[in-house]
């Protein structure tokens, strides 16, 4: 059996994600359909748009490795997609519904960063200086975009949901 090296996981890290991205794509928006907020529906829209220039990106570090774009099943992403199916089931049309939607793309997010700040790291380090500068893009909308999560939260989903 061949050694499993740095660029073994760089590359099972990239499927990961790869895979992950694909199931946030199909999952933004159903989210946003279950939001009762237009300000969190537009922004899971937007996130939408954001993350598919992420998969972009990704299908262009695979290339550039010259290796075929691909994901493999990730039981981390698939089990917080779906706490988040559990939210919009569980909570629908009622008040609380968005601060649990902002909870559950927080996880999503916070998957995320840590993905892209480890692949982002290993593409460095093996010398992949297109690949770690494509995957820091990512990684600063994800941060963003959990930034703008958490302000939807404190001024908006949770207050509905606490006055309801």
């Amino acid at each position: 059996m061949k050694d499993k090296d740095l660029g073994s996981l760089f590359y099972d890290g990239l499927k990961d994600i790869y895979y992950a991205e694909r199931k946030i794509l199909k999952a933004l928006p159903k989210m946003a359909r279950a939001a009762q907020s237009e300000t969190l529906r537009d922004a899971f829209l937007k996130h939408k748009d954001e993350t598919e220039t992420q998969k972009e990106r990704l299908d262009q570090v695979f290339e550039a490795l010259g290796k075929r774009a691909q994901g493999k099943t990730c039981p981390a992403i698939d089990g917080i997609l779906e706490e988040g199916e559990e939210i919009i089931d569980q909570y629908k049309g009622m008040a609380s519904i968005d601060a649990g939607l902002v909870a559950a793309a927080q996880a999503v997010e916070h998957y995320e960063m840590a993905r892209y700040t480890t692949l982002s790291n290993w593409a460095t380090l093996l010398g992949h200086a297109d690949a770690a500068k494509l995957l820091s893009e990512t990684l600063a909308e994800e941060q963003a975009t959990d930034k703008a999560l958490s302000q939807l939260a404190k001024t908006d989903a949770n207050k509905a949901a606490l006055a309801a």
